[in-house]
């Protein structure tokens, strides 16, 4: 039963991946309108993620496949008990991604336009409903002694939660501001890091506000502990760094601020899973919800052996499209010898000149 802690650090770390991988992407998703301006702009900060976001939300499914094998009783718990959150979730990460591929399927501004409220939309409310669920797992969920869940919808939008899903809301947001600031060119590099200043101090504070809850919700010290003064002084030092224009850095430390902000929700969470409202004795742990310890060691073999080979694989992948994005690539070519009309996006790129580097083209 030493596999038991094993498999929750492999669960950390997989939510840990997803929001640092798919935080940015979320990031993009809610800012694309704003950092593009117009329809070229617009398909530039769309490719910036083209070829990662679908590989970046794979880690939500091996995260929650990983609960479903490892803590079964976690799984089934959270998952009737947040069967509508779920719902939603699910809801908002598909119409993202069909806003994704479907942007580009007719050139007409209307039909543009509603995909990208869509990809607003989808990409704020993900994030969001995953932090409620992650909230209300630490804060506590009426659960009786047979590990199911006796509340309602209400009960699950406590206040607690609802800030966690806000907080990661706003981290998504300067997550992506940075990464954007890092992968475009000229005039989007230039707003991509506004927005991030703009957004920076608020998130900050969300950040601070957010560590110290925490801490107050899964400790009864005074101080921080070490992975929640860390997400402090990453979002700090992420300010700093988007103030003096470190673009690189800046992502860096938001990379961090993510990380540590799941981390330590998990560390506050342990060895509980989810915590009872009703009674402590009803607190769902790892060890009453664990796998068998047959399955655990099957379990073990398979991620010592694939996570390694993912990882470099992924790694492998960003390394190929690093580039930085331009908007020029994505501006209508007009035909030899004709005059485009701007009022009309089909006469003014009839030959679809402009290159299909990814989705929304």
């Amino acid at each position: 039963m030493q596999l038991v802690p094993f498999w929750f650090v492999v669960i950390t770390v997989l939510w840990t991946g997803f929001f640092v991988l798919e935080g940015f992407d979320f990031g993009v998703g809610m800012l694309h309108s704003l950092a593009g301006q117009d329809e070229a702009g617009r398909r530039a900060v769309i490719n910036t993620i083209g070829p990662l976001w679908d590989g970046n939300e794979v880690w939500l499914i091996v995260a929650a496949a990983a609960m479903f094998a490892a803590f079964p009783g976690w799984y089934a718990t959270a998952f009737s008990g947040f069967y509508l959150l779920m719902v939603l979730l699910l809801a908002a990460l598909i119409v993202r991604g069909v806003a994704f591929e479907y942007r580009g399927k007719r050139d007409a501004v209307r039909w543009r336009r509603t995909w990208d409220v869509l990809l607003t939309v989808g990409s704020v409310a993900a994030p969001f409903l995953i932090g409620v669920v992650l909230g209300d797992m630490l804060h506590g969920l009426p659960i009786n002694s047979h590990q199911e869940y006796t509340g309602s919808f209400w009960d699950l939008l406590q206040p607690y939660a609802l800030f966690t899903g806000v907080t990661l809301v706003l981290i998504c947001l300067l997550h992506g501001a940075t990464f954007l600031a890092l992968k475009t060119t000229d005039d989007l590099r230039v707003r991509s890091g506004r927005l991030a200043r703009q957004v920076a101090p608020v998130t900050a504070a969300a950040v601070v506000a957010f560590a110290i809850w925490t801490h107050v919700q899964s400790s009864s010290t005074f101080f921080l502990n070490p992975v929640e003064l860390l997400a402090v002084l990453a979002v700090l030092a992420a300010v700093w760094l988007i103030y003096d224009h470190r673009e690189g850095f800046a992502f860096a430390a938001t990379t961090v601020t993510m990380a540590a902000s799941i981390v330590a929700f998990f560390t506050g969470l342990y060895p509980n899973v989810m915590v009872s409202s009703t009674n402590a004795a009803n607190n769902l742990t790892v060890h009453n919800t664990a796998s068998g310890a047959y399955s655990l060691k099957v379990m073990t073999v398979v991620v010592v052996i694939f996570l390694p080979v993912v990882l470099a694989y992924q790694t492998w992948t960003y390394y190929v499209f690093r580039r930085r994005v331009s908007k020029r690539e994505f501006q209508p070519s007009p035909r030899w010898g004709a005059r485009p009309d701007a009022s009309h996006p089909a006469s003014a790129n009839p030959d679809g000149a402009a290159p299909p580097a990814g989705p929304g083209t």
